[in-house]
Order: structure tokens, then sequence, then C-alpha cells
């Protein structure tokens, strides 16, 4: 099964919520079971995507990117991981090499997903300044959850049209966000 066959055949309709001042007390929860269950692999740990932007519309899904010293440092985390419900998704490496994911929770109802990737990489620092740019933007975070709710309205079980049809947006506010870091550099 391919990657999006796979996006596909999780099922259920695309749906955008309100945001839920619980999310970050849902996210340490988790962070503290993940540290206690492979803890001696991990260099840093962030809750990311749209959950961690308060006030931000989203999927009810916890996002959270783990940092490892080596991506190879994923694999011996697979079996500990499944042991507190995480299912290890390879196919999904075929799109992105350099990340390992891992999602929680039945089909059409997952509750997490997992990434692991080098951290202080170029996708831990992509996933943060893209997070930390929409924390600091609420303007920008208001347009982008307007731009979601559309979205689910208009792909609603295509998951994978859904993702495609956000990535203008979002890499316009990457591209912000680079430019906004790059003028405070020079600043400072």
């Amino acid at each position: 099964m391919t990657a999006a066959a796979g996006r596909l055949a999780e099922g259920g309709r695309v749906i955008v919520v309100d945001y839920d001042p619980g999310w970050p007390a849902t996210y340490e929860a988790e962070k503290g079971l993940l540290l206690r269950t492979i803890g001696d692999h991990v260099v840093g740990i962030e809750h990311i995507g749209s959950t961690a932007v308060p006030g931000l519309a989203a999927k009810p899904i916890i996002d959270i990117m783990v940092g490892l010293r080596r991506l190879e440092d994923a694999a011996p985390t697979i079996e500990p991981l499944r042991s507190i419900d995480y299912e290890y998704v390879p196919e999904y490496e075929a799109e992105i090499p350099e990340r390992r994911y891992f999602r929680k929770g039945p089909p059409g109802g997952r509750t997490h997903h997992l990434h692991m990737v080098v951290h202080g990489g170029p996708l831990w620092e992509k996933h943060l300044l893209f997070r930390d740019y929409l924390r600091a933007h609420p303007e920008t975070a208001r347009a982008y959850a307007r731009l979601k709710r559309d979205l689910a309205v208009m792909f609603g079980h295509d998951r994978e049209g859904y993702t495609d049809a956000k990535i203008t947006f979002i890499k316009s506010i990457e591209e912000a966000a680079r430019m906004e870091r790059a003028q405070r550099l020079s600043r400072g």
C-alpha cells in the first residue's frame, strides 16, 4: 500500500474542530509516557502541528515530534512504542525518508501522530519554525484555520486532497517564518 492509499484507508471524514484548551495537557501526559517508555533515545520532544498553537482550529490529533541523535535510533523504539499502542508506519518513509512515523488510535479515530526526526536537523527546525510563527502571528493562524475549515468541507473524506490543498499556504508561512528569523538574526 502506498502512503497516499494508507491515508485514504484510515477512513473517516476530515474534521476540523475549535481549539481545545486541553490539548497541551494531553500532549504533556503523552510526553511523560513517551519519556518513560523510550526516554533513553530521546534528545528532544515537542508538541507540533495545529493542536500546539493556542486558539487554532485543528484536526483533534496531537502531533508530537521526537528528536533523535541519529535517525537509526528509531529502530530500537518500535517495540516499546508498540507496547503503548503506537503503530509504526514504514511505508510513509517513501514520502519523507528523513522521518519515522507512528500513529496511535483506531483508523478514523487517531489520537496521536509521532514524528521521529534528527534533533536540530532540517525537519526539526522546519516544524518548530512553522509552529512558532503561528503562535506569534494570530492573524495568520486565523487565516490558516479558515482555510482548513473550508478545505475540510470541500474534501470531505479525501484526506490526501485536504493535505495537498494546504501546501501552498503552508509554504508561504514557512517562507515568512524564515524571512522573519533571518531579519532577527541580522539585527541581533
